[in-house]
């Protein structure tokens, strides 16, 4: 076992001893993200001149679905982190303070949260209405943001916004805001049906007296294009994943048990757990055929960006995101009532709850949309192997 996969397994098991209580109290799962701190897992992907491991997404990706199967709750928030170190890492290499930020996040272990969604622009984080307002050499920053996962429990924020007050919705910049310069006042709480130590209550968030200097030099557009868009639905992909590889591993010591208790005779739910062991290797294969694109393309920002590429990962988030949903409902099909109460060692109400989220974060329904809008300009590839 690896060095980060031994980490990683440490802090699964105890993710794992509080993912009920995180769920039942819909509290931020404290215990697991320190756990991460102490294992030193938040700098992961940040370079090794910057203090970091130089992690790669497929490392990242494969502790995701290991803490996936351990806490949902806990394994987004890594995801949600990462994604954002990922912006960090491919774009701000350039930047002084950017430079000292990661170095900062390594040593401290900072978490990292996200505000790219915003009331009023439909859930579109390719626009914003709120700007950023310069004088001299410091900027102010009010949102109206819709949810800002674990915003209360960051470190430091990464928030999208208009370049400047005259910018189109579409002209932004990403801009890392600390702690310590921001207030946030609560203004929707998160009640939801599953995922819900990920605390993405929603915020009005104000900025004062920013230095210009943290706000980063590439446009947003580039930084979704080239490693926001690929970071999240891999790593996404990969929680969702680590979910159903909990329910299939539930639904397979059910069926187990179920022999053992009639030895000689094949239980009639070991055909319905084939056919789920069989979406679950399809899930799989799925993910890291896409891991391995994105690796092969690592450091080319025109591959990355192509219209192909995107079609890709659009492809992956809303198949991965449909197929984990029907596998663990085809594991809670093969468990029967152990699997729907919440007493008993095969209880899947948890794993199910949660992973309904998959097709709703980024509706696979705008992503079709922004598929077919790709599709009328892609050019057609029936090559089996470079597909």
């Amino acid at each position: 076992m690896s060095t980060f996969a031994a980490r990683a397994e440490r802090v699964a098991a105890v993710a794992a001893r509080h993912a009920d209580a995180v769920d039942r109290e819909g509290r931020f799962p404290e215990e697991a993200v320190a756990a991460l701190k102490a294992e030193r897992l938040l700098g992961l992907q940040i370079p090794g001149q910057f203090g970091g491991e130089g992690a790669g997404l497929v490392q990242i990706a494969e502790l995701c679905s290991t803490l996936g199967q351990a806490c949902s709750a806990a394994a987004m928030v890594f995801a949600m982190h990462h994604i954002k170190v990922s912006s960090l890492v491919t774009h701000g290499l350039d930047s002084p303070w950017h430079g000292r930020l990661m170095e900062r996040i390594a040593r401290e272990q900072l978490l990292v949260a996200s505000s790219t969604t915003e009331a009023g622009i439909g859930g579109d984080l390719r626009n914003s209405l709120c700007a950023v307002e310069t004088t001299g050499e410091v900027f102010a920053l009010g949102k109206d943001a819709s949810v800002i996962s674990y915003g209360a429990r960051a470190d430091l924020i990464l928030a999208t916004a208009r370049r400047h007050p005259d910018a189109a919705t579409s002209d932004q910049v990403l801009v890392a805001l600390m702690a310590d310069q921001i207030s946030l006042v609560r203004t929707g709480d998160w009640d939801t049906l599953g995922m819900r130590g990920t605390c993405s209550d929603g915020f009005r968030l104000e900025a004062r007296n920013v230095p210009v200097e943290q706000i980063l030099p590439k446009p947003f557009a580039e930084i979704a294009a080239q490693s926001m868009l690929a970071s999240s639905h891999l790593l996404w992909s990969s929680v969702w994943y680590g979910i159903a590889t909990y329910a299939v591993d539930r639904a397979r010591a059910f069926v187990q048990a179920e022999a053992r208790r009639r030895p000689g005779q094949v239980p009639p739910t070991a055909l319905r757990l084939a056919e789920v062991s069989n979406a679950h290797q399809a899930m799989r294969g799925t993910i890291v055929s896409a891991l391995r694109r994105f690796e092969d393309a690592h450091g080319d920002a025109d591959t990355i960006g192509s219209v192909g590429f995107c079609v890709m990962l659009n492809n992956l988030k809303v198949t991965v995101s449909d197929m984990a949903v029907e596998i663990v409902r085809g594991a809670l099909a093969i468990v029967g009532l152990a699997g729907y109460r919440n007493d008993t060692p095969f209880s899947l109400g948890r794993p199910l709850r949660d992973v309904l989220s998959a097709p709703l974060m980024i509706g696979n329904d705008r992503i079709l949309a922004n598929t077919a809008k790709l599709l009328l300009v892609q050019k057609g590839s029936g090559q089996l192997m470079s597909a």
